[in-house]
């Protein structure tokens, strides 16, 4: 599979292209307005200086790739991702897909057209630790979800180029909007408040409510260090609950009896608590964060093999659950989503 990739950031060269270069995928072409950036990558994949482009279209005209990979902006995204598929091309485009739910129903409407799929960058579906978590919430013991407590923090230099936080909201934020409703189901009403410490610096906590009848507290902003853990979150259901901490830790609590009165009192793999940790020191796919899982569904769509890659239409629901937190945090007023 031949794939050409527009966007040579720091997030796509880091984290992306590494991970598609492990799966057997040849990066055929690249695309970026930097030609410091465009060369750097391109020297590390071994992509020829004749196959790169400062315009994205061209790449996207070739006759010799046979999808789209990028991780841009929102309007690029937009313009380029409906482009990409009316050449007739699949695209993976990292989040988010257009700057509001009405763009992404325009990159839906397009995808549908074209007959070909748009996979998203929701790799948190994919996190390791978070992928155990969700299996856990599923099983049949673990009963209904009824709450979700979480916090996903960053900091105000991540997004110091978007005093408004639409960067934030977009970039940061969507992941959520993505991971909650997998784990607690249909949101049905939502309640954001803003509290900003300074310029820069914005706290948000949300609220939702959910069909089946569960609760969540999400809180989210740009108040905290990037070099500490940034990432928890818990959903509970009946008599037990489930933690992830720091994307990598699972802690799975159930119903033990007291210990402290019997003398012969050992640990059941029945219903003690359970916690799993990658061995970071195996040298193996340590790519816990999830981008080597998703990006490996992504070719898989491509290929026609067994996906369940995150497509345009989870997109179209993740932003729409976006915009009625920024409408909420604005009005201070709960949202409903019908």
């Amino acid at each position: 599979m031949k794939i050409g990739w527009i966007g040579c950031g720091t997030h796509a060269g880091e984290m992306l292209l590494p991970q598609l270069a492990r799966l057997g995928v040849k990066i055929a072409a690249l695309a970026d307005v930097n030609a410091e950036r465009l060369a750097t990558i391109a020297g590390r994949h071994g992509v020829a200086a004749t196959d790169c482009h400062s315009d994205a279209t061209a790449l996207i005209a070739r006759k010799d790739i046979d999808a789209v990979g990028m991780a841009i902006g929102p309007k690029q995204h937009l313009e380029l991702g409906i482009a990409a598929l009316e050449r007739g091309l699949p695209v993976f485009m990292e989040k988010p897909p257009g700057a509001n739910a009405a763009d992404a129903r325009k990159l839906e409407a397009a995808s549908a057209k074209s007959g070909k799929p748009l996979v998203l960058g929701f790799m948190k579906r994919y996190s390791t630790a978070n992928r155990i978590a969700l299996n856990i919430v599923r099983g049949g013991e673990f009963g209904a979800p009824a709450s979700f407590l979480g916090e996903y923090m960053t900091a105000p230099t991540y997004f110091k180029g978007d005093p408004d936080y639409t960067g934030f909201y977009l970039h940061h934020c969507v992941h959520y909007m993505d991971l909650v409703p997998r784990l607690m189901g249909k949101p049905v009403e939502l309640f954001a408040r803003r509290h900003e410490l300074a310029p820069g610096k914005l706290l948000l906590h949300v609220d939702f409510r959910f069909a089946g009848g569960g609760l969540a507290t999400l809180v989210m902003g740009t108040n905290q260090s990037r070099a500490t853990p940034m990432e928890w979150w818990q959903v509970m259901g009946d008599h037990r609950r489930v933690e992830v901490r720091n994307v990598h830790e699972v802690r799975y609590f159930r119903a033990p009896k007291f210990k402290v009165d019997d003398l012969a009192a050992t640990l059941s793999d029945d219903v003690d608590t359970l916690v799993w940790e990658p061995n970071l020191t195996v040298a193996a796919n340590e790519d816990h964060k999830g981008y080597h899982a998703l990006l490996g569904d992504f070719v898989a769509r491509v290929e026609g093999r067994p996906s369940t890659a995150p497509e345009i239409g989870d997109g179209v629901a993740a932003m729409a659950v976006l915009d009625a937190m920024i409408a909420s945090a604005d009005s201070g007023r709960a949202i409903r989503l019908d």
